[in-house]
C-alpha cells in the first residue's frame, strides 16, 4: 500500500483524526509556550550560558521526570486516557497563565524553576497518554503510518508554533506597555484550552487501558511504583524487539544531546558575538526549523522504505547516515555545514523514533503499554542530561570541537554494530531423521 492510501485510510477514520487533532493542537501550543520560555529564560541579554550552565539547566528540567516517569505509567494503565488528555491540558492552562503573572513581576530564582517545572512535567502525561492511545484507534497494520504522522506532525507543529510564537512576541513588543513574553504564555495558555475541548470529543472509554480485574487500584499501585517498573521491565525482557529499540533509541538520543549542546553555543560564541542574543536565537531557529524538516522527510519516507526492508535495516541505514552527516560536512563547522548535518540528524532522529514507537506498540501488551512508554520517556530524558553532562567537560565555550564531533560520529557506528548484533535473525536448521 502506498504512502498516500495509507495516509487516506487514517485520515478517514473519526476517532484517528479526533486524536491526531488533539496531538497537533497540544504541541502547537507547546511551541508557543517555548518561545517565551527560550526569550526569559536562555536568551535573554543578562544570561549568557556555559555548557556547564546548560547541562545544569537541562538536569534541572528533565531529572524530575525521571522520578515522574513510573507514576505516568501507573496511571495511564488505570485512568481513562482520554480523561488524561484532557485535564492534562486543563492544568497547564492554569499551571502557564500562572507562570505569565510570574514574567510580568519579573520573577526569578527557585519559584520561577518550579513553575516550569510543572508546566512541563503535565506534558509527560499527554504525550505517553497520546502514544498509548494510538492502537486503539488504529488497525494494527497501519501503525507505522500513524507512528510516522503522528509524532512527526505533532513535532511539526510544535515548529509552526514556535514561528508564530516568534512572530506575535515581535508584534507585542512593538507597544511599549506590552511585555511580549507575558503576551505569548497567555496566548500558549489559551491554545492549551482549546486541545483540552478537543479531547472531550472523543468518548471517554475509547483510547483504554483495556480492563483487567487483577490489577490494584490506584492509590495501592501509586505505594508501589517500584514493583510497577520491575513489570514493566520484565515485560520488556520478555519482548525483545521492543527492548533492543529501546536501547537503540536511547544511545542516539545521548549523542543528539550532545549536538544539541554544541548547536546551542556555536550560536551563541561562535557564529554570532555573545552580546547578540536575538541573532544568536534566529540562528538557532533556522537550525530547528531545518531539522524540522528532517522531521517531515522522515514521515514520508519511512513508510515507503519499510514497505520494501525490515525496521531493523532502516533503523541500521538512519543510525549510519547520522554518523556520516555528522562528518561531513559538520567537521567544516560553517552555519551551511551544520544545516546539512541537522537536516539528517533530524532525518534520521525521526525516522529511528517511529520504528521504535512501532516496534514498542506492536510488541508491548496494553495492560503495560502505558508503563512502558512512560520508561520510554525516562530513557530520552535520563540520556539526554547524561549527554549534557558529557558536553559540559568536553566542550568549550564557542561549542567548536572537532574532537567531540568526531566521538559522537563514531559513538553512532558503534550504537549501529551493536543493535545489528544483538538483533540478528537466528535461523533454526531442523534436522531430518533418517
Amino acid at each position: 500500500m502506498t504512502l498516500w492510501r495509507h495516509l487516506v485510510h487514517l485520515l478517514h477514520g473519526r476517532w484517528f483524526r479526533r486524536l491526531f487533532a488533539v496531538r497537533v493542537s497540544s504541541q502547537f501550543a507547546d511551541g508557543v509556550f517555548q518561545v517565551a520560555l527560550a526569550s526569559y529564560v536562555i536568551f535573554s541579554p543578562e544570561r549568557q550560558p556555559s555548557p556547564a550552565a546548560i547541562a545544569g539547566a537541562l538536569a534541572v528540567v528533565l531529572l524530575p521526570f525521571s522520578v515522574l516517569g513510573p507514576f505516568v505509567g501507573v496511571f495511564l494503565d488505570r485512568w481513562s486516557r482520554r480523561q488524561v488528555l484532557a485535564v492534562s491540558n486543563l492544568v497547564r492552562v492554569v499551571l502557564v497563565a500562572a507562570l505569565a503573572a510570574g514574567v510580568a513581576a519579573d520573577l526569578d530564582g527557585l519559584l520561577l524553576l518550579v513553575l516550569i517545572l510543572a508546566c512541563l512535567s503535565v506534558n509527560r502525561f499527554l504525550l505517553a497518554g497520546l502514544s498509548a492511545s494510538l492502537p486503539h484507534v488504529v488497525d494494527p497494520a497501519d501503525l507505522i503510518t500513524a507512528n510516522a504522522v503522528t509524532p512527526t506532525s505533532g513535532t511539526l507543529a510544535a515548529l509552526t508554533g514556535v514561528a508564530a510564537g516568534t512572530g506575535s512576541r515581535m508584534v507585542w513588543e512593538r507597544w511599549d506597555s506590552v511585555d511580549g513574553d507575558v503576551a505569548v504564555l497567555l496566548t500558549a495558555a489559551l491554545l492549551y484550552a482549546v486541545a483540552a475541548g478537543l479531547a472531550l470529543r472523543i468518548p471517554r472509554a475509547m483510547l483504554g487501558p483495556a480492563y483487567d480485574p487483577l490489577r490494584p487500584a490506584v492509590r495501592e499501585a501509586a505505594r508501589h511504583v517500584a514493583r510497577g517498573l520491575v513489570d514493566g521491565l520484565e515485560h520488556l525482557a520478555s519482548r525483545r524487539p521492543a527492548a533492543r529499540g529501546l536501547a537503540a533509541i536511547g544511545a542516539h538520543r545521548f549523542f543528539f544531546g550532545i549536538s544539541t549542546v554544541m548547536l546551542i553555543l556555536l550560536h551563541r560564541g561562535y557564529f554570532n558575538s555573545p552580546d547578540d542574543p536575538d541573532a544568536a536565537f534566529n540562528g538557532l531557529a533556522l537550525a530547528v526549523l531545518v531539522s524540522g524538516a528532517g522531521f517531515l522527510t522522515a514521515a514520508f519516507v519511512t513508510p515507503v522504505v519499510t514497505e520494501r526492508v525490515t525496521l531493523r535495516t532502516w533503523i541500521l541505514v538512519l543510525l549510519g547516515a547520522a554518523a556520516f552527516t555528522q562528518l561531513v560536512p559538520g567537521l567544516l563547522f560553517t552555519e551551511i555545514a551544520l544545516l546539512v548535518s541537522a537536516y539528517f540528524l533530524g532525518l534520521a532522529s525521526q525516522g529511528i523514533k517511529i520504528c521504535v514507537d512501532t516496534l514498542v506498540q506492536a510488541g508491548v501488551d496494553d495492560a503495560f503499554r502505558g508503563r512502558v512508554f512512560a520508561l520510554y520517556d525516562v530513557i530520552f530524558n535520563v540520556a539526554f542530561v547524561a549527554a549534557a553532562g558529557v558536553a559540559a567537560v568536553t566542550l568549550p565555550m564557542d561549542g567548536r570541537s572537532h574532537l567531540v564531533l568526531v566521538a559522537i560520529a563514531l559513538g553512532y557506528v558503534l550504537t549501529a554494530l551493536a543493535y545489528a548484533r544483538a538483533s540478528r535473525p537466528h535461523v533454526v536448521v531442523e534436522h531430518k531423521s533418517s
